[in-house]
């Protein structure tokens, strides 16, 4: 998430830029002002984002302080004011979307929530990504808010059920590609969010599983070598290993080498100077204790 206010008064370039070939690429801003969302998001398109989205969903204290994230869920007129406001300073290829919670604090009535949906969904969103989880605005930290609060899909499911013109996508607790597919008989789509950072390689076979795609899914290894032409190039302009590698260190999650991979990557790959070199020898690293016990 990047605050309106930031794109609007920061660098740009280092908080929107991409390389063309992480796209097709969604924004997601934070905020509350029309106006301002209304630009941020005009600027989003004249970067190359595919898809402009407004976050109803985080509970940290920070973002409560600026009125945004979760705490609009209590305010539905004030969010759909920002949705239109982005939906008519956008060309209609780009979609306005909405990631929410199912309801805050004591607000926890059904008819809270569909209050909220047919409001903003009447001022121009048709997607919705819904982490089926309440969000206790006091009393809870954001890690707890990712936790504690009782998952309920059902809600979520319910909603689809509701209003089949819109397009649903639950999150929330999904660990598998096998649980990702349960859900797809309810709703539209699935998002991970920590299961994708944590263990990526589960996202290895979603072509196969989910879209019925026959190609072999590259192993680990292939993944990284995929990536070194990115990273040369990153370190090239000025970047360094260790702003890519730092995403990559729970790809050998749940194989026998996996916590020295991580930890080459952590040790070795930090600093300045520290080139892809670095990712070959984690390789090695992984793949020789795995082929060993294969071998045995």
């Amino acid at each position: 998430m990047v605050t309106a206010e930031a794109i609007l008064h920061g660098d740009r370039m280092r908080l929107l830029g991409f390389d063309t070939r992480e796209q097709p690429l969604a924004l997601q801003l934070g905020g509350s002002d029309p106006a301002k969302l209304a630009e941020a998001a005009r600027i989003g398109v004249d970067f190359g984002y595919d898809e402009i989205n407004l976050n109803v969903g985080c509970p940290s204290d920070r973002v409560q302080e600026g009125r945004f994230g979760a705490c609009l869920m209590a305010e539905p007129d004030l969010v759909g004011a920002c949705v239109a406001a982005m939906r008519a300073r956008m060309p209609s290829s780009v979609a306005v979307t909405v990631k929410c919670r199912i309801g805050i604090d004591d607000q926890d009535s059904e008819a809270d929530f569909q209050k909220f949906i047919d409001v903003v969904s009447h001022a121009g969103c048709e997607v919705f990504i819904v982490h089926a989880r309440k969000a206790w605005l006091a009393g809870l930290s954001p890690k707890e808010n990712r936790e504690v609060p009782p998952l309920d899909y059902q809600r979520v499911y319910r909603l689809k059920t509701a209003r089949p013109d819109l397009t649903i996508v639950i999150n929330g607790g999904i660990n598998s590609l096998a649980q990702a597919q349960e859900h797809l008989d309810h709703v539209d789509g699935v998002m991970l969010g920590r299961a994708a950072y944590q263990t990526p390689y589960l996202l290895a076979d979603v072509d196969r599983v989910i879209f019925g795609d026959d190609l072999e899914p590259p192993t680990r290894a292939q993944s990284i070598e995929n990536m070194l032409p990115y990273i040369e190039q990153h370190i090239a302009s000025g970047g360094r290993l260790h702003n890519v590698v730092r995403h990559m260190l729970g790809l050998y999650h749940g194989q026998p080498r996996a916590r020295a991979f991580r930890r080459h990557l952590s040790e070795k790959g930090v600093g300045p100077g520290k080139g892809i070199g670095v990712l070959f020898e984690a390789i090695a690293i992984a793949e020789h204790r795995a082929s060993t016990i294969a071998a045995q």
